[in-house]
Order: C-alpha cells, then structure tokens, then sequence
C-alpha cells in the first residue's frame, strides 16, 4: 500500500516549459493514474478522481504535461486509444492491490479492494507493455505490476520483517536505503550516486513472487525488493518507494520523460 495521503511536499513551481527550458510543443504527455475515492469540497461529499499534487509537479518540473488517467470501465481496446495519444505512463501509489487477483485471501490488514482501479490499471500496464510506450509504476503500480504479470505480494511487510519503519505512522512516510544493481536501467537514470540511494517509504505490502519477465534491481539491507524492471520494454520501471516525495531528486520521473521525448519521435513521421 503506498499513500492515501496528502501532499507533504511543496514541489518547485514552474516547471521545465516555464523556466525555458523545453517547449510546451515538445513535451511529452505523461499519463497519471488517480484514485476514486469518497471526498468532501465545499458542500459537496462524493466519489471523485483525484490525485496529490506532487505528482503533478514531479511530471512537469521534468519537462512533461501530465494527463489524468481515472479509473473508468476497463477494456484492451479503450486502454490501447488512451495510451496511443500518450507518450508515457506514470501508474501511482494508493490502496492495496485485491488479493484475490494473485489468489490469495485477504490478510487482516489488507485494505478493502479498489477493483475498479484494479481493473483499470491492469489494463494499461498491458497496453503499455504492448506498445512499449514508457511507463513508470510507484509503490501500489510496482506492485500491481508484478501482479499483473503473475507474482504476489507480502500482504503485511512487518509479518516478514517485524517493523513499521516502512510505514511508521498514518501519513508519515520512512526513509531508507536501497542497494540499486550496477548495469539496471534504474542505475542509468539515477547515475553515478545510485547506490546506496535515500528514498521515501510508505508501504505495509511488497512483492513476493516476481513475476517472470521482471527483474529486480533494487533492495533494502533486510532484502525487501525495492525496484523491478520489465526486460522486454525500453523503459519500464517499478519503484516501491515514493520518488515524488523527494523534490531534490526528481531523476527518475526526469528518465522517464527522456524516454516519453524518445518513443515520440519513433512514432511520429518526419
């Protein structure tokens, strides 16, 4: 499980286009998935998509526009329209994945399922994995990743582990190290410092089973699996941890937007 949280951090304003650096012309659409959730605004108490802000700014402080993807009734075709006027996909954090898709019976402490963002987000994965489009997945989108491609999950971290550091307290996030593989795509983005790299925590699950296809290319020091990698795609990455947390550190959503910038132009004649 990844947030139901609110934005802690006060991102830099302005983003890439603003400070002159990339076009708006030229930036890539990057999706982001959003929750559905019960939620109050003025008079008003209904189900709404909606999304912490930080994503957002994580997207376009990288040079890209972001784009609202919520859940809505899922199916390969409207999955493949969506994410062909795209250029790359962010699939965010939030409630536990449904343990019934990796055969399970819920834990205790596994949230009540979100099915339709479930659903929703299954399909994308699959369309993007389809047309390679870049795809970034955090905390909850590692996890369904791995799901989506036949592994499991740890349903409750500390049973494994026998702490909360990983999700110490509701809506305060851990901090820890991971040990990223020299030669993974993930020690590209990140660069020379990769290892041991300080992240941003907040999760009680975490894969189990790797999926196959997937490779993982960052631990913690008690052997939690912090980053996977799918081999058959030119940049598909799944975190567990928060990137968008740290607004000193933007690189992975930067290596993403390259890559988004990248499969543009494959696509696009000249």
């Amino acid at each position: 499980m990844a947030s139901n949280v609110s934005d802690p951090v006060a991102a830099p304003q302005g983003g890439a286009d603003a400070a002159g650096a990339v076009p708006a012309a030229s930036a890539p659409l990057i999706g982001v998935t959003t929750y559905l959730e019960q939620a109050q605004t003025g008079v008003w108490d209904v189900r709404a998509a909606f999304l912490p802000k930080v994503y957002l700014d994580a997207v376009t402080d990288a040079g890209g526009i972001a784009v609202l993807l919520p859940p809505q009734p899922a199916s390969p075709e409207v999955a493949r329209r969506v994410l062909g006027a795209l250029d790359g996909l962010v699939v965010s954090g939030g409630a536990d994945v449904d343990p019934a898709r990796y055969g399970q019976e819920p834990h205790e402490r596994t949230g009540a399922p979100r099915t339709d963002r479930d659903e929703w987000e299954d399909a994308l994965f699959a369309a993007a994995i389809e047309l390679e489009l870049p795809f970034l997945g955090i905390c909850r989108g590692a996890q369904l990743l791995n799901v989506a491609l036949g592994g499991t999950l740890v349903q409750h971290l500390p049973d494994v582990v026998g702490t909360e550091a990983y999700q110490p307290a509701p809506a305060v996030f851990g901090q820890t190290r991971v040990a990223v593989d020299a030669g993974s795509r993930l020690a590209d983005v990140l660069g020379p410092e990769a290892t041991p790299h300080a992240v941003h925590v907040y999760h009680h699950q975490a894969i189990d089973e790797v999926a196959p296809g997937l490779t993982v290319t960052a631990r913690t020091d008690d052997g939690v699996i912090e980053a996977v990698e799918l081999d058959s795609v030119p940049f598909g990455i799944g975190v567990q941890w928060h990137p968008e947390q740290n607004d000193a550190d933007r690189r992975l959503f930067a290596g993403l937007v390259e890559a988004a910038r990248t499969h543009r132009t494959r696509r696009t004649p000249a």
